[in-house]
């Protein structure tokens, strides 16, 4: 089968098209021949060797969400779920490949009419800004901003503050087109990377979700009210100043907080029913996915490009 690996650590010019043998499913595994692969912000930042540290080696197959119909299944999976098609989580690698393992706590059946690839345009990314707005104990009548709002998890994320009763909706983006995207999936307000723009904006938030992290970072907590909470579900910027703990401390007299989440902190459980949920949700129109673009797999690395030039809107979806 094709698979993509990174070769060698650095910029997408490392990720390469070679052959592998077919995966065959271990006990609580099962085999998903995949029709889409969604491409996410961590594959370019374990692509770039700033992970290296924890584990990640050239040969390293990246990606993370496929969806696709399961073939085959190992001891232990009711082989029922043979010939269902499904989202699947490959774990920390192992999606960019014309054939997925993914363990069977893992997989989640989609809906006649969702397709492939809205699936692993909203599997993950849903999910993070689900919890990540309970994390940040997100209630109606509340501001927020979403801090990174064009990428998959920032429009899923405005898409349901705005839904659960936001007072506001604030985004950070790159153009007047996206605002007007983000607008129409319903934000309130529109500003540029640094937070300013050129229409009246709330002058502080109650929530901010943080998709970019970054050396910016500390300016955007002083626009916290009161009690407000900041939660970073990412760091595609990279990672905050060193002495930005300070700055939560200089807080201390307004009882402004700073969380991180991840979804690994959510059980699997809790996961696969957010997921069916929404898959759901977006069957019937009441949740939109975006979709920037969809490449055949072997042009991982154009995706990766496109990915770094910071020209992506919503998600790059892989087709094998």
């Amino acid at each position: 089968m094709k698979a993509i690996v990174i070769q060698t650590y650095g910029g997408p010019e490392g990720l390469a098209v070679v052959d592998l043998l077919a995966p065959v499913a271990a006990a609580g595994q099962v085999v998903v021949a995949t029709e889409a692969v969604g491409v996410g912000g961590v594959d370019t930042v374990i692509r770039s060797g700033a992970l290296a540290a924890y584990g990640f080696k050239e040969g390293h197959i990246p990606g993370s969400e496929v969806a696709g119909t399961v073939t085959a299944v190992g001891d232990g999976v009711d082989a029922s779920w043979i010939g269902r098609r499904v989202w699947a989580f490959t774990g920390t690698g192992g999606g960019y490949v014309e054939q997925a393992l993914a363990p069977v706590e893992e997989i989640v059946p989609l809906p006649v009419n969702l397709s492939a690839v809205d699936a692993v345009t909203l599997g993950s990314s849903g999910v993070v800004a689900h919890f990540g707005l309970r994390h940040a104990h997100f209630a109606p009548g509340e501001t927020v901003l979403v801090r990174g709002a064009a990428g998959s998890i920032g429009i899923m994320a405005v898409q349901l503050a705005a839904r659960g009763g936001a007072a506001a909706v604030a985004v950070t983006t790159s153009s007047a087109e996206r605002g007007e995207h983000l607008r129409r999936l319903g934000a309130t307000h529109v500003l540029d990377r640094s937070g300013d723009g050129g229409e009246p904006a709330p002058d502080g938030y109650d929530v901010i979700i943080d998709v970019a992290a970054g050396k910016d970072m500390p300016s955007f907590f002083d626009r916290l009210n009161p009690n407000g909470r900041m939660v970073a579900v990412g760091a595609v910027a990279g990672q905050p100043p060193a002495d930005f703990g300070m700055k939560i401390m200089a807080a201390f007299q307004k009882s402004m907080s700073f969380a991180t989440f991840s979804a690994h902190t959510v059980t699997g459980a809790d996961r696969g029913a957010v997921r069916s949920e929404q898959f759901a949700a977006a069957s019937r129109g009441e949740v939109e996915t975006v979709v920037h673009e969809v490449l055949p797999l072997d042009a991982a690395v154009l995706a990766h490009q496109k990915m770094d030039a910071g020209e992506v809107f919503g998600r790059i979806v892989l087709t094998p």
